[in-house]
């Protein structure tokens, strides 16, 4: 027997990797650094703060490289953040009518992103950007239930390669003051592929098809493009204890 027949086989691994800046926010981390300098200009101690500052907004649009489950009936979560709502609703009348969510109340499920998290916001499945709709509103505390109603927001709906429709909601919160999104209508994207960014704190609803529960629950950390949200057409609840 050869020397290659008895080496073990070797299995891939993953390493960490140092998060990449977005593009969007690359201008905002080079209008911090150069305050910076003229912080340190007028006291050294000042600098240092803006120092940290610059770190800080830096982090805050970092895009980290996220391993998307596959299979045709999952629903990724498309923010980071905690799950603080999932409750049965109607869904918002953007995402109703001909070709959209149909008449009835559905799951949904809110992922509030703190001003800590990571924005970038991801597909939830892989499909066809059919509609969206910006609704210009208020800044109220993402974390709130009305947040979803009052609040400055962008409604984005799904068609999946199998017909699903999904429908989420991007929400502008207390110190959020800009929806970025990175697609259109008549977009095809992938599951997990990025689709937009909110600055600054914000959440993220997502309304899941009749006869599907949600997968995840309160209190739970979500990952963008990689927790599972739900399977289509699996309607078993989960529940979960805080430990």
């Amino acid at each position: 027997m050869s020397s290659l027949e008895n080496r073990p086989e070797t299995t891939p691994s993953a390493k960490w990797r140092w998060p990449s800046v977005h593009p969007e926010g690359r201008k905002f981390a080079l209008i911090a650094g150069a305050i910076t300098l003229v912080l340190f200009w007028l006291s050294t101690s000042l600098g240092w703060i803006g120092v940290g500052i610059t770190i800080w907004v830096a982090a805050f649009f970092r895009d980290p490289i996220r391993s998307v489950p596959l299979g045709k009936d999952l629903v990724v979560s498309p923010a980071d953040g905690l799950v603080t709502m999932i409750q049965e609703v109607d869904p918002p009348i953007e995402l109703t009518g001909e070709g959209a969510l149909p008449p009835g109340r559905c799951m949904r499920v809110s992922i509030f992103m703190s001003v800590f998290d990571v924005h970038i916001n991801r597909a939830p499945i892989g499909g066809t950007i059919t509609r969206v709709v910006y609704i210009a509103g208020k800044f109220l505390n993402a974390s709130l239930d009305k947040a979803s109603e009052e609040n400055e927001r962008q409604h984005f709906l799904m068609t999946g390669h199998d017909g699903t429709l999904i429908g989420f909601t991007q929400i502008a919160g207390l110190v959020a003051r800009r929806i970025v999104p990175f697609v259109k209508t008549g977009d095809m994207v992938a599951a997990g592929q990025r689709i937009g960014l909110i600055r600054f704190g914000s959440r993220v609803d997502v309304y899941l098809p009749a006869g599907t529960a949600a997968k995840v629950t309160l209190g739970q950390r979500a990952i963008a493009g990689e927790t599972v949200l739900a399977r289509i057409g699996d309607g078993e609840k989960i529940t979960g204890i805080a430990q």
